[in-house]
């Protein structure tokens, strides 16, 4: 069952407190904006593949913050061997949220590998992050907030999305102002 990408972001920031949220380039980026422009949104331009890395810094010099990271299926490809440190250091605060639609969708929609069989909840697993599930539902939504909520372990979910492309929602696009005001939200001096 695929469901639709923006409805999910929506439900899973609902009630968000001070989570802190690193998106992907592209539509994850335009999803979560969507949601809510934040002062804890960091928004990746241009940074494919670097965005579960960016998480895992975060979660790693801010264990006393619930961070998760929202991307995409290409943007966690082309960042694939991230998981496997990700997997060694495990923070128990760090999520990463995977709308997978099985394209590349800020290239032409080609198909992605997970469209060709490619499994991110094995290669998760594969790495050592136990706490790896797939859904194409609604509903499990909420169980992914409670995991984020819980810290219990780091999760990840490969959420199986339509490949539509809903309109574009763009945050702000200045950077200095972006970095400052998240720097700002999590209590530290802007550069």
């Amino acid at each position: 069952m695929m469901l639709d990408r923006r409805d999910f972001v929506r439900e899973l920031l609902v009630d968000r407190g001070g989570l802190v949220v690193v998106t992907g380039l592209g539509s994850a980026t335009y999803d979560v904006t969507a949601a809510g422009d934040h002062p804890l949104n960091f928004y990746q331009w241009g940074g494919m593949g670097g965005t579960a890395m960016m998480g895992l810094g975060l979660a790693l010099a801010r264990p006393d913050r619930r961070v998760a990271v929202i991307t995409g299926d290409g943007d966690a490809l082309m960042g694939l061997g991230s998981f496997a440190t990700i997997g060694v250091k495990q923070p128990g605060n760090l999520a990463i949220v995977v709308l997978d639609n099985g394209h590349y969708g800020e290239t032409g929609m080609q198909r992605s590998h997970t469209s060709l069989g490619v499994d991110l909840v094995a290669v998760a697993r594969g790495f050592g992050i136990a706490d790896a599930f797939s859904t194409g539902s609604l509903e499990h939504a909420d169980d992914v907030a409670r995991r984020i909520e819980a810290r219990a372990a780091t999760a990840f979910v490969q959420v199986f999305v339509e490949a539509n492309e809903a309109p574009r929602v763009l945050p702000p696009r200045d950077g200095a102002f972006v970095r400052n005001r998240f720097r700002a939200a999590l209590g530290l001096k802007p550069f």
